[in-house]
């Protein structure tokens, strides 16, 4: 295992995974990803959307598992409890978040593919950066008790609770056997388009805090590079729907007061 986690290739990866969330973001400007409120069959074969949401999502929480387990440094108690942050997450993304979702919307199996990509892309370099790269000493009991990882996770799980939240709203959005649209007014919706992204973008802005690492910086960038074009295109498909019901509401994309 230690050869997959060669620091020269690690290091790389890292870089490059940084370079292109860069082109990742100015590409879903032009690029509009169809799922959810977007979804578009130009994108070709499609699954349902809770059967997509667990092949997207698991990769992530089966790979930083197998990684964990598979390590030297298994038990040891800091990277334990920062891998179990990132399981923690995974699992309500993977597990929970579709089974609660309601309505038969599709995803294209090109979104579903190219989430699992990314999501093992992720797990390999957070994984691999807390059991196998980060050098040793780094991470030891004490640091469970600094200002950085306590702030990071106070950043975390604020993130989590908005995420989790927002989604509820939109959740509750629709009677059973309704298909139309609404405007999400509760909660983060009054300030931003995309609250339930707003809260993910938080949460790993705050994992980022917790390791103080380049792979956690470089995953909250993906994060946001990722969801903010997304929130953007929400922004402008409401306002086409809504109009001035929608515009009055001078709402950000993403982050609020902000962009």
């Amino acid at each position: 295992m230690e050869d997959i986690f060669n620091p020269e290739i690690f290091d790389t990866l890292t870089a490059a995974m940084a370079v292109l969330a860069v082109v990742v973001f100015i590409a879903l400007h032009r690029v509009e990803a169809a799922y959810g409120m977007t979804y578009s069959r130009k994108w070709g074969p499609s699954v349902g959307n809770r059967a997509g949401w667990v092949m997207m999502e698991a990769p992530a929480f089966i790979c930083m598992a197998l990684i964990w387990l598979s390590s030297p440094r298994y038990a040891e108690a800091a990277p334990c409890v920062m891998a179990l942050l990132f399981e923690i997450h995974y699992f309500q993304r993977t597990f929970i978040f579709p089974a609660l979702m309601r309505g038969k919307s599709r995803m294209p199996v090109a979104i579903v593919a190219m989430g699992m990509v990314f999501n093992t892309i992720n797990a390999y370099m957070i994984g691999g950066w807390l059991f196998y790269v980060a050098p040793d000493g780094r991470y030891t009991a004490g640091w469970l008790l600094s200002p950085l990882f306590l702030l990071g996770c106070l950043v975390f799980f604020t993130g989590m609770a908005i995420n989790m939240h927002s989604d509820h709203v939109i959740r509750n959005l629709r009677k059973p056997g309704d298909t139309r649209h609404y405007i999400p007014r509760k909660g983060l919706y009054r300030y931003v388009t995309g609250a339930n992204y707003f809260g993910e973008f938080t949460e790993w802005t705050g994992f980022a805090i917790l390791t103080w690492s380049v792979p956690g910086a470089v995953f909250a960038l993906w994060t946001f590079a990722n969801l903010a074009p997304r929130a953007r295109s929400l922004h402008r498909r409401y306002s086409a729907e809504f109009g001035d019901e929608f515009t009055s509401l001078s709402l950000r994309y993403i982050i609020p007061f902000i962009y």
